[in-house]
């Protein structure tokens, strides 16, 4: 039974990197083929970046506890302010004296 979850599992694995590899090389033959990339194309790949940021955000944010939403209300000026790693440091270190220092 173990040996049959290994293999569904790899199989699972193999699938979905055979899956993101077409979709991505699909997309750079679709793209190379054009001779100029329509305008309603050019804005739905500027908007990609903000949707997959939303993806990844919004259910922490939903699901989290009270010091996830702190933590990203402050790492949200910070960002506003610095650079993206600062802004990630500042989420998790209040994150961490939240979690640890104050036991939430």
């Amino acid at each position: 039974m173990n040996q049959i979850m290994h293999l569904d599992m790899m199989l699972l694995i193999v699938a979905a990197a055979v899956a993101t590899f077409a979709t991505r090389i699909g997309g750079y033959l679709l793209i190379t083929r054009m001779k100029t990339i329509p305008p309603r194309l050019d804005a739905a790949l500027n908007a990609v970046p903000a949707a997959v940021l939303t993806t990844l955000v919004a259910p922490n944010f939903y699901a989290g506890g009270p010091e996830l939403k702190i933590a990203m209300a402050i790492a949200l000026v910070v960002g506003l302010r610095t650079n993206v790693l600062t802004m990630l440091a500042a989420g998790w270190v209040v994150v961490m004296i939240l979690r640890h220092g104050a036991g939430w």
